[in-house]
């Protein structure tokens, strides 16, 4: 069985906090994007209930595969509903410490597929449940749908795909920034608790309106992404950002635009939303 797991852009985002938990309060809208991996899972029958393998493709994926969030959320399941010994097979295309949550996808994506290959019967609000188990970002993948988030990541409330006919493009400029060295970049007492992120504002609003809390920090020290961005807008974005922690940057237009000269290393996609 295949899935297909994509990813997401922020669209502004807010660190309004650090919670007693050690994860920070945040609130965003997270936009789907179709930029996917291709995650695929086998059942092995002869094999040990919970036992697994896990190879990949494309991107290569350092580290311990026990700890990637597809092979996290196998074992979270197999824990508690004894499933059959699996393949897993990864196919990597969206950049790893990109800001765009395709790891976290993968993790919500396994928990989808297998939910639908051993016909476990969890709904919705049990299948986030789980996914908030795994990562702050996972539960939006459940649903995949445009959401305000709030929480540490898994309060979700849907919105209207305001976006729907305008076109995306992604840069990706090979920087991978980790979760820790970006919120180790901010400054949290600088940081207004009381702001508000509870509706979308118009879209013309948006440049005036929505912001990023890392996109400072992070610009000062990698001023590529302040460049990238100031050159979305160049080249006809009306509004253009840094995703998450960074470094991706996008830019929202109206028309599809025509793709940027870039440096190799660098990764773009460009899609109709």
């Amino acid at each position: 069985m295949i899935s297909f797991p994509p990813c997401k852009i922020n669209i502004g985002l807010n660190i309004t906090g650090k919670r007693s938990d050690g994860y920070h309060n945040i609130q965003s809208l997270f936009y789907p994007v179709p930029l996917t991996d291709i995650l695929e899972i086998i059942e092995v029958p002869e094999k040990a209930s919970g036992t697994w393998q896990f190879s990949s493709s494309g991107i290569e994926i350092p580290g311990n595969p026990e700890q990637n969030l597809a092979v996290k959320a196998y074992l979270l399941l197999a824990d508690r509903f004894q499933l059959p010994a699996v393949k897993i097979h990864l196919h990597k295309v969206i950049p790893m410490g990109a800001g765009l949550g395709g790891g976290s996808a993968d993790g919500a994506h396994m928990l989808l597929l297998l939910n639908d290959k051993f016909e476990l019967k969890l709904s919705e609000n049990q299948l986030i449940g789980y996914a908030a188990l795994l990562g702050s970002d996972c539960p939006f993948f459940i649903l995949n749908k445009p959401a305000l988030v709030s929480g540490r990541g898994e309060e979700l409330n849907p919105v209207a795909a305001l976006l729907k006919g305008q076109w995306l493009q992604l840069i990706y400029p090979g920087i991978h920034i980790s979760t820790a060295e970006a919120f180790g970049a901010l400054q949290l007492e600088t940081m207004n608790p009381a702001r508000s992120l509870h509706t979308v504002p118009a879209l013309e609003q948006w440049k005036a309106q929505m912001s990023n809390d890392f996109e400072k920090p992070i610009g000062m020290k990698h001023p590529e992404i302040n460049e990238l961005i100031a050159a979305l807008y160049r080249s006809g974005a009306w509004y253009a950002a840094m995703s998450g922690s960074g470094s991706t940057v996008f830019g929202i237009f109206k028309e599809e635009p025509t793709p940027m000269a870039l440096p190799e290393n660098y990764f773009c996609f460009i899609s109709p939303l």
